[in-house]
């Protein structure tokens, strides 16, 4: 049985007829905002697959364990990391990923 499409897939579909149909489709002139749209259909998409309430949240968790102390060791570091990379997970999974293969 399949599923419904969520709202991930419905950009991700979009965002493909944008780039395969009708980008070549369009002037010269207007390919850069062309990408631009695909590009923002495709952060929306990740977005949507990790709400940003969750990530807030872990930001205000963390920011609350800063102002209370209990990062005072410089424990703090593993959790920003975290919270960086699942930001660029969705603004930029390819430089999440260039930096992943570095080490």
């Amino acid at each position: 049985m399949s599923r419904l499409p969520d709202a991930s897939d419905l950009m991700l579909t979009a965002r493909a007829s944008l780039l395969d149909k009708l980008l070549p489709a369009l002037p010269e002139h207007l390919h850069y905002e062309a990408r631009m749209i695909a590009n923002a259909l495709a952060i929306a998409a990740r977005e949507t697959a990790t709400p940003a309430v969750e990530t807030v949240l872990n930001e205000r968790r963390l920011a609350l364990a800063i102002r209370t102390g209990e990062h005072d060791q410089g424990t703090a570091w593993s959790s920003l990391l975290a919270l960086t990379q699942a930001k660029l997970a969705i603004s930029n999974p390819r430089l999440l990923q260039r930096y992943a293969a570095l080490g």
